[in-house]
């Protein structure tokens, strides 16, 4: 699985809106409205690389409202849940 962060402005009069579009595409786990130099983060969630291209520049980018996006892709993932399943592996009691 392939997770990428996507950094979006927006207009910020359809904040809203765009977020819902964003959230209903394949791909897209969330979308969080945040503070900062940014209106949105989304979540995207993939099986391979050549599905990011389809998903943020090619449906995300394109949503009205979409002006701009910063995508960052994860390396690893941390976090609680991910770690008990980690220290379970080969631990049979």
């Amino acid at each position: 699985m392939i997770t990428a962060i996507v950094l979006i402005k927006t207009s910020v009069d359809r904040i809203p809106e765009i977020a819902e579009s964003i959230a209903a595409l394949e791909g897209v786990s969330e979308v969080y409205s945040v503070t900062g130099g940014y209106d949105l983060v989304a979540m995207v969630r993939v099986a391979r690389h050549d599905d990011l291209a389809e998903v943020i520049p090619g449906r995300i980018s394109k949503i009205p409202g979409v002006e701009v996006t910063d995508t960052h892709v994860a390396f690893r993932t941390y976090s609680q849940h991910d770690l008990e399943a980690a220290f379970a592996i080969g631990l049979d009691s």
